[in-house]
């Protein structure tokens, strides 16, 4: 319920009869009174002026008067200069928190758009385990694709696996000459873990080779050129596009085994994929589409046989679509994997691909050749850009090994919340399987909110112990103050889905019927700029104040059962929201910590 638009037609009433006006209600301004002064609901005078003919202090002073003599939702009213801030009843939030109480799954949009949404997040690379910058990706695309869901789309969550080229060969190649057969049964590493550790090999035996060129007298680039392990690797390459037996079928056993692997690392994550494209099978797609276009004029061809979209008209320079030898580039099977997507789901009314930023250009290119190919469905595409994430030593790179495993930083998270919550010491009466069930929603969910709590655009440092401090701008504050309003609603008979009458409201009590009312908007402007950040930081701040709300008042000791009644409800409701607000982060909420 917006408490703005409840307010809006009672201003339009008033402008009606005191200046004999008629205004359309969606051009009336209405804000959050500032703190520093009373009032919850403020409208901005300034551009009513032309209609009162008056001063903005004389308008604010009309109207307000009107609104406090003929309403029974407006009990004061103060002006500053064109500001009008309106105290609003008691009765008024008694029946806000009512409206709310009543409506289930509170938030999410009571009937579908109509609209759907393809998300691709996470993509991953076929030769190395996932790592902390695939974490950002994943909770990122994960987390727009369930508020997609929240405000009424259908959603279609997919990734593009990147299973074929050159950096999946050098793998291959470290294994063949360096791993006399060794499998994940045989180690008991991970499949993804095992490929990772034959790409970290592969660098360091191309790195000493390149050496021991330069000492024989080579240049730098025919060292790097001829390096006997590379040259290995392209040959796998090509056998591969050649379909050799033995080489295509050490490629698909070597990709089972990662496979395996991202599907553990997936179930801990516990996000999921409504389908899987494979670069193997995609990454001719495009060609077919280059060729018709060439013939109807749309791209044009070189003399040396390559083929080009021409962006001048978009600023950009002319891209490569085709080389000369017939064979295609990354953005060749970008085209295609877009227009099989559309086929696939011809009702799509968006595309969202989630990638860091060091592709901003790239996609700025494929959509101005989408929409130059014809295709009208491209202005719905929307690259979901974000920064990448480092560790406080720098940036991290997969070949040389010095990334943070995913697995690896998930399972530490876990045990950090482990330690904490057994240093605290309220977890008596848990059995074990619940105390692991709880330390892995802190940890999991710590990580995830932290990550997510940064608006995506921005680079950002990750701190793993900060993820889990419980009184920092983190999951577990928020987790804490979920599983606090659990402990006082099971300390009660029922909690009252209608509270009948109050009398006297504290100025945090109406903040949060205020804040709680507004989550339905703020899911809104979030699909909208596709940023789980303004969920995130939503429900800090509404958590901030129910904390702050605990600390003032008395709930189960209240006497008067009136106000006991409405804080309870007050506290069922916001336990509500933040509970459906970090659901669509991916975070879960414990009922005891």
């Amino acid at each position: 319920m917006n408490v703005e638009k409840s307010v809006a037609p009672l201003v339009q009433k008033a402008i009606s009869e005191v200046f004999d006006q008629v205004i359309d209600i969606n051009q009336l301004q209405f804000q959050k009174t500032l703190k520093d002064f009373e009032g919850e609901v403020t409208l901005v005078v300034f551009p009513l002026v032309k209609l009162s003919k008056k001063s903005p202090e004389q308008t604010g002073q009309l109207l307000g008067e009107w609104l406090v003599k003929n309403t029974v939702e407006i009990e004061r009213y103060n002006v500053v200069k064109g500001f009008l801030n309106l105290s609003l009843t008691v009765d008024f939030w008694r029946k806000v928190l009512n409206t709310l109480l009543a409506i289930d799954d509170y938030g999410r949009a009571q009937s579908p758009t109509g609209k759907t949404y393809v998300v691709e997040y996470a993509s991953p690379n076929t030769n190395k385990p996932l790592h902390l910058g695939h974490l950002r990706n994943i909770f990122l695309g994960y987390s727009v694709s369930k508020i997609l869901e929240a405000v009424g789309h259908k959603v279609v969550k997919t990734q593009v696996i990147n299973d074929r080229g050159i950096h999946i060969c050098k793998s291959m190649i470290a294994w063949q000459l360096f791993g006399n057969g060794e499998t994940p049964e045989t180690n008991g590493l991970k499949g993804d873990h095992l490929i990772g550790k034959y790409y970290v090999l592969y660098d360091k035996t191309y790195k000493s080779q390149v050496a021991e060129l330069l000492q024989k007298g080579f240049s730098q680039e025919e060292a790097e050129q001829q390096a006997p392990i590379l040259l290995g690797a392209r040959e796998l390459l090509l056998k591969w596009e050649a379909k050799d037996e033995e080489t295509y079928a050490l490629w698909k056993r070597m990709n089972e085994w990662v496979y395996a692997g991202f599907d553990v690392t997936y179930r801990t994550m516990e996000v999921d994929f409504d389908s899987l494209y494979y670069e193997s099978d995609t990454y001719l797609l495009g060609k077919d589409v280059v060729q018709d276009a060439l013939s109807k004029g749309v791209f044009y061809q070189k003399e040396d046989g390559s083929v080009w979209c021409p962006l001048q008209d978009e600023k950009m320079d002319d891209k490569l679509v085709l080389r000369g030898d017939g064979t295609s580039v990354y953005i060749t099977q970008d085209i295609g994997t877009a227009i099989e997507r559309f086929k696939h789901h011809p009702d799509m009314s968006g595309m969202i691909y989630t990638v860091g930023n060091e592709q901003n250009h790239h996609f700025a290119v494929l959509f101005a050749i989408l929409k130059k190919l014809g295709y009208s469905w491209a202005n719905g595409c929307y690259h979901l850009s974000y920064g990448m994430v480092e560790l406080p030593q720098g940036k991290m790179k997969s070949r040389e090994g010095t990334v943070v495993d995913a697995d690896d930083l998930m399972q530490s998270v876990i045990e950090d919340a482990r330690q904490m919550t057994q240093e605290r010491g309220q977890i008596d009466g848990m059995t074990d399987d619940e105390k692991e069930e709880l330390f892995k929603i802190i940890g999991l969910g710590g990580l995830k909110y932290y990550l997510l709590k940064v608006d995506p655009k921005k680079m950002m440092k990750f701190d793993p112990q900060e993820s889990i401090d419980l009184n920092g701008h983190t999951a577990p504050f928020i987790q804490y103050a979920y599983a606090r309003i659990q402990s006082i609603l099971r300390n009660v008979q029922h909690v009252p889905k209608e509270v009948q009458t109050v009398s006297g409201l504290h100025p945090l009590e109406i903040e949060l019927v205020q804040l709680t009312a507004t989550f339905p908007d703020v899911l809104k402007e979030s699909a909208s700029n596709y940023s789980p950040a303004l969920v995130a930081n939503y429900c800090y701040d509404l958590v901030k104040v129910y904390n702050s709300f605990y600390q003032s008042v008395s709930i189960l000791r209240e006497e008067d059962n009136d106000k006991r009644n409405f804080r309870i409800a007050l506290s069922y409701q916001v336990g509500e929201v933040v509970r459906n607000a970090m659901n669509v982060l991916g975070v879960k909420v414990p009922t005891r910590m």
